[in-house]
Formats: structure tokens, C-alpha cells, sequence
């Protein structure tokens, strides 16, 4: 197993969780259907109505995988 490299692979939030980035993502290569804030798959594998609510969310708050 890769050793994860903060500031590329990850970082912490405001409240001291763990967020991948995309660059992990798109190295793993599959959408994981956790709805990851960064997934560059459009949440692929999340269920409805789960998928289209992220999708409507990062459409909304303008949030795009590439502003990792």
C-alpha cells in the first residue's frame, strides 16, 4: 500500500477530517460510492437520489474536480 502524502494525496477540513483530493482518486481509478467531495467519477457508483444531490451541490457551490 501507497504511503499518502499530505497536501497531495490528502488534507484535513475544519473539523479535522481526513479529504482525499482528486489526484488519489483518479490513482485509485473507480468511483468508491461514498460521495467524495473531490470525486472526478460524478459519483459514479452513489445511489439515488444521494448521486444527483452532490452533483446538484457541487454544480451549486461551484465546486469542480479540478479545483483540488
Amino acid at each position: 500500500m501507497k504511503q499518502l502524502i499530505e497536501g497531495t494525496d490528502f488534507y484535513y477540513n475544519e473539523q479535522g477530517l481526513m479529504v482525499l483530493t482528486e489526484k488519489y482518486h483518479l490513482e485509485r481509478g473507480y468511483c468508491c460510492g461514498n460521495g467524495c467531495r473531490h470525486c472526478p467519477f460524478d459519483y459514479e457508483k452513489v445511489g439515488e437520489p444521494r448521486r444527483s444531490e452532490l452533483l446538484a451541490q457541487r454544480k451549486t457551490n461551484g465546486i469542480t474536480p479540478e479545483e483540488k
